[in-house]
């Protein structure tokens, strides 16, 4: 989104993909998180999984939600953090342990009815290629690879982790022309 005289102006063509979207999905580490997975060594052998979430990325999420956008996430990986998160984000698809992840993708268009066009999809990393190619909105985040880069019909100025979700929330529903309106209804 370019910058003019201090108002953000999302691109024409950018803008008609964004309004679109009735479905927003991510993939997880490196885009809700900013990638890192520490793993903390408990004394019995076993190892405690840490991933840390944005505070502005789930007010985003809150706001899509309040929106009437459908959100959820397919990772590859599988964490309980993560299952509480999206919980707490009132996430409707929540598919972990993805090693493809066009077999969720096509689940939820069968079970939300809507066209590839309607979907948004942020991703980081070569996994998320595939369903990039194939949505309305293809979102890379600020520091994903290149080949992503490539794919995306918009990378956001902030990283994986640091307020990605909440910059592609921000560009659909201003979009949608309800932003002011979700700024009113915002909520903790």
């Amino acid at each position: 989104m370019a910058k003019s005289k201090g108002i953000i102006k999302i691109p024409a063509s950018l803008a008609k993909r964004a309004k679109q979207i009735q479905v927003l999905l991510m993939d997880v580490d490196g885009t809700m998180t900013e990638g890192t997975v520490t793993l903390l060594s408990q004394l019995d052998g076993s190892a405690l999984e840490i991933k840390t979430f944005d505070a502005h990325d789930g007010q985003g999420l809150t706001l899509a939600h309040t929106a009437g956008l459908r959100t959820g996430c397919i990772t590859g990986r599988e964490s309980a953090a993560l299952t509480r998160r999206a919980h707490e984000m009132k996430m409707e698809f929540i598919y972990q342990k993805q090693p493809t992840k066009i077999p969720a993708l096509e689940d939820i268009l069968k079970t939300t009815g809507v066209s590839e066009s309607a979907v948004a999809f942020v991703g980081d990393d070569l996994p998320d290629l595939p369903i990039l190619r194939r949505v309305g909105l293809a979102v890379a985040v600020g520091d994903a690879v290149l080949e992503v880069k490539l794919a995306a019909h918009y990378v956001t100025k902030a990283i994986g982790g640091k307020g990605a979700i909440r910059e592609t929330v921000e560009l659909i529903l201003k979009s949608k022309g309800v932003w002011d309106e979700m700024i009113e209804k915002a909520r903790a």
